[in-house]
């Protein structure tokens, strides 16, 4: 119950914070599209000069509005995409500062009813007597003003974020023609993911277990032929040593392709495999409370798995660091990181094969590797609550 306090409290302030925050910047957004209206009306009769005005006035536009949009996004949790023109930037700011000015009159209406309100606790004992009842109901009515203007700041907060949205961000239309781009591209690259996965199978079965049975199958030959009972037994002893490797490389095989533990165990136990397997030492940070969905936690322990396999491989690394964590916003964050020598290629077969796995699930995979080190790769998947 404390908890769930601490973070309604928490909250409130953060909304407060950047109502109050917006209301400074309604008097710059204000002052602004008085500026902009009055230049565009001097010069709308010269099309070239209003050309000419416009360049600078959008540029101002757009560096309003990103700090509209990083407010919104620390403060009221509204994520905008940056993928505005300054037309609609200046819309934006045209329409928003009022918007902002009432944002600031929200809260100094909400600590006026605190004011008042706390008459209640301290008025009446201390200055009762014969006003006690003008006491009582003045507390009263701060109560009400305070609740009503709380219950205006969030409001007010939504109306922001509505606001932006509608002004800076895509039409439905075009949202929807974008995430059916989305979904076309994120179907093909399964198919792409699915049939490299397949060729990947086949070169291991190839390479690795296929070599080895056609070695056990010569060397039982070459015992069944032989006269010598000596030689025969020492190439018995060759076949039988051949057939564990060959079982332990089909074994490692099916593991790749999907491994048994991850659903009979859970994910952290498959992880632990992989660190257990891995040539270089892996520390595991795993933070999840809950089991994830089977098919989040399959592109998750992949995310890892190709990720430590390739910092096998190439990264000349000396340390592996995996941490999983989640977010309240139903986020899980899956980030490996090497100490090696950098310049992993995102656009490379394994990594790009794990960016269409994330997006398959409308999640993203982020590679930072600069030359030298270290690389992260950082992949963030939705979640459902079983996450928490």
């Amino acid at each position: 119950m404390g908890k769930a306090r601490s973070t309604w409290l928490r909250r409130g302030l953060r909304l407060v914070g950047g109502l109050l925050i917006g209301a400074g910047t309604a008097v710059a957004e204000l002052l602004f599209t008085v500026a902009t209206g009055l230049v565009l009306l001097c010069v709308t009769p010269r099309p070239r000069a209003r050309t000419r005005a416009l360049r600078p006035l959008t540029a101002t536009a757009r560096w309003l509005t990103e700090a509209e949009r990083r407010k919104l996004a620390r403060f009221l949790g509204t994520e905008i995409t940056p993928d505005y023109g300054g037309e609609q930037a200046l819309r934006y700011l045209a329409t928003r500062w009022a918007l902002g000015l009432l944002g600031g009159v929200v809260p100094a209406l909400a600590a006026i009813g605190a004011g008042f309100g706390s008459l209640l606790l301290w008025g009446v004992p201390v200055l009762g007597g014969d006003h006690w009842f003008d006491l009582v109901t003045t507390g009263i009515g701060g109560v009400v003003l305070f609740i009503l203007a709380a219950e205006g700041v969030v409001a007010v907060a939504s109306w922001e974020g509505l606001l932006a949205r509608q002004l800076l961000g895509p039409s439905p239309q075009d949202a929807l023609h974008h995430r059916i781009e989305e979904l076309a591209a994120s179907r093909a690259g399964v198919v792409d993911a699915v049939d490299e996965e397949r060729r990947r199978i086949e070169r291991d079965l190839h390479d690795g277990v296929q070599q080895r049975l056609v070695a056990l199958g010569m060397l039982l030959g070459r015992a069944r032929r032989s006269q010598d009972a000596e030689r025969a037994h020492a190439l018995l002893v060759q076949a039988h040593e051949e057939s564990r490797q060959a079982l332990s490389d089909l074994r490692e095989v099916a593991w790749r392709v999907y491994p048994a533990a991850l659903d009979e165990a859970g994910l952290r136990v498959a992880l632990e495999g992989v660190a257990e397997r891995s040539a270089i030492p892996v520390r595991l940070a795993y933070g999840l409370a809950a089991e994830p969905g089977t098919t989040v936690r399959t592109v998750a322990y992949f995310v890892v798995s190709e990720a430590v396999t390739n910092a096998v491989k190439h990264s000349g690394a000396s340390r592996i660091d995996v941490a999983l964590t989640h977010d309240p916003a139903g986020t899980l964050r899956v980030q490996i990181t090497d100490d090696g020598t950098g310049g992993a290629d995102p656009a490379g077969g394994g990594l790009l094969g794990l960016a269409r796995r994330a997006a398959a699930l409308d999640g993203r995979l982020r590679v930072a590797s600069p030359p030298g080190g270290p690389t992260t790769i950082t992949a963030e998947l939705p979640c459902l609550p079983p996450c928490a």
